[in-house]
């Protein structure tokens, strides 16, 4: 794993997000993007977990696996067809972590570095493909302010409307009642959970930390709807 040239600080909030090779498709159903949230939780732990040979061949619930403290805090995620988007922050590592060369600087690359690894050999295997996944290393966008953050938070949580409504950012929902409708639906992000749907998915997000943007659903919701001008009546 080679080095990344931004370091990751404590404290700060960071936009995470990668797609497909030549923008492929990385998630071809359902099975797939189960697989990369499961991953997201596991690999979410300062101990050194093996997907196949801790979960898979001891036919565990992968939501179920104890894995301890998490590395980093997820306040907000999505999944489209050909990439995702992460909004999270690192956390302060002990000292003499099972993970090699683990500490606060890296936990953010050795994270990710372990969920796309994983999850690319398992899509590889699964669908007989070789090469590159991704489009090179994750890209990372620090978040400066509490604009830039609540902003981010609409936008990873709209993003989904544009498999209903591909111009809905250019040209203005056509159908706001039907893209309200699709949020309310689409499993693939985080806005359920900020919804308070009782799911496993939940155990991916640390919402304390992420507590000061929306203290309810309805504070959560109402800033969706507000950027969309979407009237709730």
């Amino acid at each position: 794993m080679s080095i990344r040239k931004t370091e990751f600080v404590l404290g700060e909030y960071y936009h995470i997000y990668n797609r497909g090779n030549s923008k492929q498709k990385i998630f071809l159903d359902d099975q797939d993007r189960e697989r990369f949230l499961k991953l997201l939780y596991l690999y979410n732990s300062k101990i050194s977990i093996d997907f196949r040979e801790d979960i898979v061949k001891k036919k565990i619930n992968a939501w179920d696996f104890e894995k301890g403290d998490s590395i980093v805090n997820i306040g907000a995620w999505v999944l489209m067809p050909n990439h995702f988007h992460i909004y999270l922050s690192p956390k302060q590592m002990p000292k003499a972590l099972p993970l090699a060369a683990m500490d606060d600087k890296n936990a953010v690359t050795n994270f990710m570095h372990r969920v796309s690894t994983s999850f690319a050999g398992y899509f590889n295997a699964k669908h007989k493909r070789t090469g590159s996944l991704f489009e090179g290393k994750f890209k990372s966008v620090h978040i400066e302010n509490d604009v830039q953050a609540k902003y981010l938070f609409s936008y990873i949580h709209l993003n989904p409307i544009k498999l209903i409504d591909s111009k809905w950012k250019e040209e203005g929902i056509k159908d706001k009642k039907k893209a309200i409708e699709f949020l309310n639906s689409y499993k693939w992000s985080s806005y359920l959970d900020y919804m308070e749907n009782l799911r496993s998915e939940n155990k991916i997000i640390n919402r304390i930390d992420f507590l000061d943007y929306f203290d309810t659903p309805k504070d959560f919701q109402k800033e969706i709807f507000d950027w969309i001008k979407f009237d709730q009546e």
